[in-house]
């Protein structure tokens, strides 16, 4: 039962990869990963939720094993990619699900949330924001390429984009570092060196803006709707800060907020943590 199989769904044309464990009939899982990552970064969390929760964890369109279309023929933008994802999950049966979403994983299923709340059963953010105390200095040069979309500021922000940069994603704010596995963050670079992968990501961080204007469609959606709610963060994230996870319970009162000790990959540290705590919450 808590065997992980691989697969993949012809969504309308585009090949979506997924990972998929537990049991027909469980309770709905959606895991939703994040920059620069695939859904390999569950590859813990899953074998520890599948006795409980049908469990699927797409590779977000180019990202990872799923398609990874020109520019030219796809328009990298988190609408976009949310919309292959909301077709993937009826592709697959997921009528009603929780969905746990991290990073770039959060604008993608709070956009699930806004088109079809009816859906949603519960929600488990990450390190994924919503709101603008949430996001730290680390986004100055992503802010000032939104201000000016010119090529100085777009190369600028290649250094995010190379080897270094994503191994100090993985390390940054880790007490012990020699507690990762060198494997997420190396299968990430391989992934992030593929021919146009620069540019898809550079286009990403440009529309990143737009997920920050829909921040007060997303606090309506959980004024309105209540889902329940757990924010499980990383507290030394370099990038989302403690106070986007405390700024959850403004919108919803009930929400709980646990904070670990670690970075912004915090399943690399705390899967064991994380999934007790998941599994408490949905229980």
């Amino acid at each position: 039962m808590t065997a992980t199989t691989y697969h993949r769904a012809d969504v309308d044309g585009f090949n979506v990869f997924y990972r998929e464990a537990g049991r027909a009939g469980a309770p709905k899982l959606l895991l939703l990963h994040g920059f620069p990552s695939a859904g390999h970064m569950f590859r813990d969390l899953i074998p520890k939720l599948a006795e409980r929760f049908h469990i699927v964890a797409p590779d977000l369109p180019g990202f990872g094993q799923s398609d990874l279309p020109d520019r030219d023929q796809f328009s990298y933008t988190f609408e976009n990619i949310a919309n292959v994802i909301a077709r993937f999950t009826e592709r697959i049966g997921f009528d009603r699900f929780a969905i746990y979403v991290f990073d770039y994983g959060a604008p993608t299923g709070f956009r699930l949330a806004l088109a079809h709340p009816e859906r949603i059963t519960a929600i488990v953010s990450q390190n994924g924001n919503a709101y603008e105390e949430g996001l730290s200095d680390g986004w100055n040069p992503i802010r000032a390429y939104w201000q000016d979309p010119s090529s100085t500021h777009r190369d600028a922000l290649r250094a995010l984009l190379t080897r270094e940069a994503t191994v100090w994603q993985y390390t940054q704010g880790v007490p012990d570092a020699s507690a990762l596995s060198p494997d997420g963050y190396s299968l990430d670079d391989y992934y992030m060196n593929r021919p146009g992968a620069h540019d898809i990501q550079l286009d990403l961080f440009r529309d990143y803006r737009n997920n920050v204007a829909l921040y007060p469609a997303f606090q309506q959606y959980f004024r309105t709707h209540q889902p329940p709610f757990l924010a499980v963060w990383g507290k030394n994230d370099p990038f989302f800060l403690p106070a986007g996870a405390e700024a959850f319970k403004r919108d919803l009162p009930q929400a709980v907020v646990r904070l670990f000790d670690t970075g912004h990959f915090a399943l690399e540290t705390h899967a064991d943590e994380i999934a007790k705590a998941i599994t408490q919450f949905l229980e």
